[in-house]
């Protein structure tokens, strides 16, 4: 569930006009389906892991390579997906990168090999790291400020809630007949935006001057697959194997190598100094624990509902649709709470209906969680809980950052949800892998609940801080 938020150019396409025309809604159609593709993707491919797992032949520690290939695609090059549209042009990017996504599904689809799906899904999440910022950069530049554009941002970030929870739905259905079609129907789709966009984005030039973080981009991606790979491969081959302290050494190594790159190369991806801004700072942690205990907690309860208690994927996407619907038709009014009562208080309010969804499930999961006592209570303080804090924190990681910094800033807090989410999952199923051998319960599953439980508890306490400190009467 992604929605990116990137720079806008300072120079607009020829075609921008004022108000909305017949061409301006197929743009924003095509903006708005390519988001709504990359929502329906993450929850799709999210039910239909089990049968994934079956047929393939995987462990619970290789399909979190499924979640988690895509999810550090797109952590890992969001930032440089962006800087590239404003260098080679944005709507080029744009339609390239659209046509990587549909080439990848078509893949993903047809092979048979776990090794070669985890891949497609890498280079799927790649693909997503262009088309979203530049889907935003090309809307921002398209309309202009004012009603018409934010209309537009209305329509926009709408369709990505929407795509996630309409994912739920049609995945559960499209498992039922064979789980491949859950990478084979994103293409037809992909296939009419792509020519869509051809005829209706406007052509727009390059920026005259600047450049890539290739060095960055590699050293990032590289430190945090393999930090990702170390934690899942440590419960099997031990902490103290030679592979396992080896893989550390150059994961840290790596990750080392990206903060020397920033503070040396003329375009970097993150200029360190915004990260002495505390509000930044603590908006970048709280998206860590926000998504990362979100989408570890479903990786779960999929795994729980399809293996052990052998519910069909539509009977299990229904079982999780009601947090996605309560992200999708909350979330458009979260800004006007944001006017009235401040980021700092709504995020708080997020925080806390998270710890309290996690923890109402540990006081009554037990060894076999009643649906209408402890996983639909449990969703729908989640659903809450995410539709309060994803703009919440989005709109307090870019709140007082000059216009020229805004894309950085926005990128970052995205960026840190990713790629932070991937870490939690990867040390979830490591909890999850040796915690029991499948005894038909939920017990196996209690210590990844509990890491989860206390990811979200940690993110109160931190978005807690700004409000005891504030003097009374005033908010963010």
């Amino acid at each position: 569930m992604t929605t990116t938020l990137s720079a806008p150019s300072t120079t607009t396409a020829p075609e921008t006009q004022a108000t909305m025309t017949p061409r301006l809604w197929g743009v924003l159609a095509v903006l708005c389906a390519v988001l709504f593709l990359d929502g329906l993707d993450v929850s799709m491919v999210g039910v239909a892991l089990p049968s994934i797992g079956a047929e393939l032949g995987l462990s619970t520690t290789s399909l979190q390579w499924i979640v988690n290939g895509y999810v550090l695609g797109y952590g890992g090059l969001l930032l440089l997906g962006g800087r590239t549209a404003d260098v080679l042009g944005r709507r080029r990017v744009f339609l390239l990168a659209l046509g990587v996504f549909a080439a990848a599904s078509l893949v993903g689809g047809l092979v048979d090999d776990g090794t070669l799906l985890i891949v497609t899904r890498f280079v799927k999440g790649l693909a997503a790291a262009f088309t979203a910022p530049t889907a935003l950069s090309i809307l921002t530049t398209t309309f202009h400020e004012g009603p018409a554009r934010n209309r537009a941002l209305s329509v926009f970030s709408v369709f990505g809630a929407s795509g996630y929870s309409s994912g739920l739905i049609l995945g559960g259905l499209l498992t039922s007949v064979g789980w491949r079609w859950t990478f084979l129907i994103p293409v037809p789709l992909a296939v009419a935006a792509l020519v869509a966009g051809i005829a209706l984005i406007p052509r727009d030039e390059p920026a005259a001057g600047g450049g890539h973080d290739l060095a960055g981009a590699v050293t990032l991606v590289g430190g945090m697959l393999l930090t990702v790979y170390t934690v899942v491969s440590a419960p099997d081959r031990g902490w103290l194997d030679p592979v396992t302290l080896g893989s550390a050494v150059v994961a840290v190594a790596l990750l080392a190598g990206f903060v020397l790159v920033e503070r040396r190369v003329a375009h970097p991806l993150i200029r360190l100094g915004i990260l002495r801004v505390g509000s930044i700072v603590r908006a970048n942690l709280s998206m860590v624990a926000l998504f990362g205990s979100y989408l570890s907690f479903q990786f779960m309860m999929t795994l729980y509902l399809q293996d052990v208690l052998h519910w069909s994927p539509l009977r299990m996407a229904l079982a999780l649709l009601p947090a996605g619907l309560l992200v999708a038709f909350g979330s458009p009014f979260v800004g006007r709470l944001i006017d009235r009562h401040g980021t700092a208080r709504l995020i708080v309010a997020s925080m806390l209906s998270m710890s309290l969804g996690y923890g109402w499930f540990l006081l009554t999961a037990g060894s076999a969680p009643h649906y209408l006592v402890a996983i639909l209570p449990t969703m729908l303080l989640l659903g809450g809980g995410f539709a309060f804090g994803f703009s919440s924190i989005m709109a307090q990681a870019t709140d007082g950052v000059a216009d020229d910094e805004q894309g950085l800033a926005s990128g970052l807090v995205q960026s840190s949800g990713q790629v932070g989410a991937a870490l939690i999952l990867a040390v979830v199923t490591a909890l999850v892998a040796t915690g029991g051998t499948g005894t038909g319960d939920f017990t196996q599953f209690h210590p990844g609940v509990n890491l989860v439980t206390a990811v979200a508890v940690v993110g109160l306490a931190l978005s807690l801080v700004p409000v005891l400190a504030r003097p009374r009467g005033k908010h963010a």
